[in-house]
């Protein structure tokens, strides 16, 4: 039974990922940064880094949210990057920061289900996606769908939360994530489960090598998977 935010409902996970996200979209930005310290922003930053070397012109990031994976993406100087997101309530924010910064041109946000992608196959360089194939449906039909849309020798890059192994971090990072994080996520956000999915969506994922498997079932090969922070997040890449 895979995990969802309201198990009250009988909505799909898609459906209740996206009520969760319009729910929590006047406050996503600022507890993201205020829950992990900032740290997000700096690991947006090295993941883009990765891409560097290859220099797409053209990159599709998923679950764009409020798009900082995509303007955190302007540093590698594209043509077009495309977000698509399933919550309306995410977009109407990312699209107001990306006129803020007058890069309507370049960044372009869409409604649109990760899992079905409306674009041509290998229509982009790169495929990006920030803390988003943790909250799909079906893990492997999203990542085979962003495979079917990259082109050949594209290069795919996934940044998701993954879990630390080491003693004491392991249990310190247990005991915020279940009991602290939670808590302030609910005061501040005003949404009951929003904080507790994000505990037990991150104890349900299959990082690691598991993640690894499910990548390379989906199309990818020559795999990477580079862990952050002593397994807080990690990095995962893989090619077409």
């Amino acid at each position: 039974m895979s995990v969802v935010p309201y198990k009250e409902q009988n909505a799909s996970k898609k459906e209740q990922v996206a009520q969760m996200f319009d729910n929590v979209s006047p406050k996503y930005d600022f507890l993201n940064h205020l829950l992990s310290g900032g740290i997000d922003i700096l690991w947006r930053k090295k993941a883009v880094k990765l891409l560097r070397k290859a220099q797409p012109k053209t990159i599709l990031d998923i679950a764009t949210g409020t798009g900082d994976f995509a303007i955190e993406a302007l540093a590698l100087k594209p043509e077009k990057i495309v977000g698509v997101d399933i919550s309306e309530g995410m977009l109407s924010f990312g699209r107001e920061k990306i006129k803020k910064l007058g890069v309507e041109s370049i960044i372009e946000l869409q409604k649109g289900d990760s899992e079905r992608l409306n674009f041509e196959d290998n229509t982009f360089d790169a495929v990006i996606v920030s803390f988003g194939v943790r909250n799909f449906e079906n893990l492997e039909k999203g990542l085979t769908d962003m495979c079917r849309v990259m082109k050949k020798d594209g290069t795919c890059i996934v940044l998701e939360f993954s879990k630390p192994s080491a003693f004491p971090f392991k249990q310190l990072y247990n005991f915020y994530f279940k009991y602290i994080l939670p808590v302030v996520g609910k005061i501040v956000s005003k949404d009951t489960s929003a904080y507790t999915y994000l505990h037990d969506s991150v104890q349900a994922f299959p990082d690691g090598n598991d993640f690894i498997q499910v990548f390379q079932r989906a199309g990818f090969n020559r795999t990477q998977c580079l862990p952050l922070t002593f397994g807080i997040s990690t990095i995962y890449i893989g090619r077409k």
